[in-house]
């Protein structure tokens, strides 16, 4: 009888290490992004920094009454920014009142409703309409739509008189007004806002979408119940991208509104300025005017920012389909 030996046994197997070690291509890519990111936070400290430092003399003239005057008279040494902040914060929410629900009507077309041909020819129309210059969306709004938006005001005032907003004053002249202000910047805000609901619509889970139709829901069904609730960030998102674009918004309201501040809840009426509106029709000004000015850019630039930061924090909390499994 052979009495064999047993083979030894193979040792365990050892667990694969992996390193991710990151190419040379990655890691010049991520230097790159890295110097951009923070060369625009840069340019931003030193954007601030110039116009704190050039607003100065304006503070010492009127110090904190600066955010409480209307007027802005550097002859007679008033400076205020009150009314042009007033101005400026109406025509951007008129333009966002107006723009936001045809943007999301626009953008649930082109993703869920159109064809596949018509789509492709929107998708690329709503981004050439968002690239026009703005300075061509003033001239086409002062020549072209002011007279057509004219009589609008016209009948707002003579039917729905009786609201504070849509009050005039007997005899007023009604073009010219922040009304029509915010019509035309709306219509530059809409390709903006559309396109971004649009991509964020068109990223909706397609499984969600065919299961609710498998349940028997409507076209309008599945809409309201899936792609609404994940493109809430979007929606949030593009509203933001379009209020900021609305509140420094210049060629546009240069040309269409007086630029005299004031405070009035008359928004139909001749009248009216925004920030960026009034410094571009300043032009050439300087001395303590000038200085003016740059304390009414820092209060537009602050109040951006603080807007952007805003909806920062909101579209993390809105996070696009944070609603669908509910």
């Amino acid at each position: 009888m052979t009495l064999t030996t047993p083979a030894p046994a193979a040792p365990p197997p050892r667990p694969r290490v992996l390193a991710d070690l990151p190419s040379r291509a990655d890691r010049v890519f991520r230097r790159v992004t890295s110097g951009a990111g923070l060369s625009v936070l840069a340019l931003l400290v030193v954007i601030g920094f110039f116009l704190v430092y050039r607003s100065v003399p304006a503070f010492r003239v009127s110090g904190f009454g600066f955010f409480s005057t209307v007027q802005f008279d550097p002859a007679s040494g008033t400076l205020g920014v009150l009314g042009l902040l007033y101005g400026t914060v109406v025509v951007a929410l008129i333009a966002v009142v107006f723009a936001v629900p045809l943007s999301i009507l626009a953008a649930l077309f082109i993703s869920d409703y159109a064809s596949g041909r018509m789509r492709g020819f929107l998708t690329g129309l709503v981004d050439l309409l968002a690239a026009i210059p703005s300075l061509l969306y003033g001239l086409w709004g002062f020549s072209f739509l002011r007279p057509y938006i004219t009589p609008v005001s016209e009948w707002l005032s003579s039917n729905l008189g009786w609201f504070p907003l849509f009050r005039t004053n007997q005899g007023a002249v009604l073009f010219n007004s922040m009304f029509v202000a915010g019509l035309v910047v709306s219509l530059m805000v809409i390709p903006i806002t559309t396109s971004v609901m649009r991509e964020v619509f068109t990223q909706t889970p397609p499984g969600e979408k065919e299961a609710a139709l498998a349940l028997g829901s409507t076209r309008w069904g599945m809409v309201r119940t899936v792609v609404l609730p994940f493109g809430r960030g979007g929606i949030v998102g593009g509203a933001m991208l379009g209020l900021g674009r609305a509140l420094g918004e210049t060629i546009a309201v240069s040309l269409l509104l007086p630029q005299v501040p004031k405070i009035t809840s008359h928004l139909l009426e001749f009248g009216g300025s925004t920030i960026s509106g009034f410094i571009a029709t300043s032009a050439g000004i300087s001395g303590l005017g000038l200085n003016g000015l740059m304390a009414c850019g820092l209060v537009l630039f602050a109040f951006t920012l603080a807007t952007n930061f805003t909806a920062s924090v909101i579209i993390s909390r809105s996070r696009s389909g944070a609603g669908v499994d509910a």
